[in-house]
């Protein structure tokens, strides 16, 4: 090739400019895809042979943003080592500032996800799968709102003077969003702490119900009359939540009372009784039963076990069999039950 030919001048830049540019965008280009075949084609094998999810996630995020970026590297290379006109080349920086921002948040979010995943998979806590989408909604504003930030900032936009002119318009917005982001805090504490789950049975006040859907702003639940409870997540984080999914085992307390014509004889037998009724029913262990209390009509017993689950569904099965055989064995033993009863005596007057 002539050299006059290569010295000659289009759009400002000489014929073997061009070429060093092509150059450089070929051979970068050509080196990206060298090492996509060969290195991370072997890293990936390598990976897939091992148990550790860390080594796959860092592979997927190299070859999902990185690689690309390299590409986009490849071209502004070139670009800027042509002779190029002054708004041409601010338009080239703005173009890299922009690639970058959005691959840095990619990047960012990407590792923010995987960490979140991962906490749920160590904690076994598959069933806040769907709130996790909302925490990640709320990290991907935060983290596009700083870059949009960074974005303006580097391509000559005055941000803090545009901040700072906000003035009292700041402060209304920040007051208006109080609310906001304190329901917001109140699901990174529900999220973290895990005071409940979806499908636990809660009792938050006069309501209870089993809760349905945990979200950014609010959390429901579903009562035993069948209507959607809603609340505030800061509402529940300053409440106290009983919890009855969580409970190991349940302690019942319950009286019956008895006749006061009852003889003595069987008032001793009536905690044997029951005693003995209680530790023969499986998930039930006693605790006591005592003549607790002279009634108004009756004579009261107080009796106390433990339920050896939380399921309210088997309490209610382990209590109905008590009461059932407590009355059979009463009726066997001539024992009565009292029931709300009243004496009138009535003095005959002499005449």
């Amino acid at each position: 090739m002539p050299v006059d030919f290569l010295d000659k001048t289009f759009l400002g830049n000489t014929v073997a400019r061009f070429i060093s540019a092509g150059g450089i965008f070929v051979v970068g280009i050509v080196a990206v895809k060298i090492v996509r075949k060969i290195v991370v084609a072997r890293i990936e094998k390598a990976a897939a042979r091992t148990a550790n999810i860390f080594d796959d996630f860092v592979v997927g995020l190299f070859v999902g943003n990185v690689l690309p970026l390299l590409y986009f590297g490849c071209f502004y290379a070139a670009g800027k080592f042509l002779e190029i006109p002054p708004a041409l080349s601010k338009a080239l920086e703005i173009l890299g500032v922009a690639v970058l921002t959005v691959f840095t948040v990619r990047v960012i979010t990407a590792v923010v996800s995987f960490l979140l995943h991962y906490y749920l998979v160590k904690k076994q806590a598959q069933s806040k799968e769907g709130g996790i989408k909302g925490l990640i909604t709320t990290v991907k504003i935060i983290v596009w709102s700083a870059a949009i930030i960074f974005f303006l900032d580097n391509v000559g936009f005055k941000v803090s003077t545009v901040l700072a002119g906000l003035g009292i318009g700041g402060v209304a917005i920040a007051l208006a969003s109080q609310t906001i982001l304190g329901d917001l805090f109140s699901y990174f504490a529900i999220f973290f702490d895990r005071p409940f789950e979806v499908g636990d049975f809660i009792i938050i006040g006069d309501f209870m119900g089993v809760v349905e859907y945990i979200g950014v702003k609010t959390t429901r639940i579903r009562s035993l009359g069948g209507e959607e409870i809603v609340f505030s997540n800061k509402d529940l984080t300053n409440s106290r939540v009983r919890n009855y999914k969580r409970m190991a085992r349940r302690r019942v307390v319950f009286k019956i009372g008895v006749v006061y014509e009852t003889p003595v004889e069987k008032l001793k037998e009536i905690p044997v009784i029951i005693e003995n009724i209680i530790r023969g029913i499986e998930g039930a262990t006693f605790d006591r039963a005592h003549f607790v209390s002279f009634g108004d009509f009756s004579l009261d017993f107080e009796i106390v076990y433990y339920v050896e689950s939380g399921d309210y569904n088997k309490y209610m099965d382990i209590q109905q069999k008590i009461n059932f055989t407590i009355k059979q064995e009463f009726e066997n033993r001539k024992i009565e039950f009292a029931y709300p009863t009243q004496l009138v005596y009535l003095n005959k007057v002499q005449n």
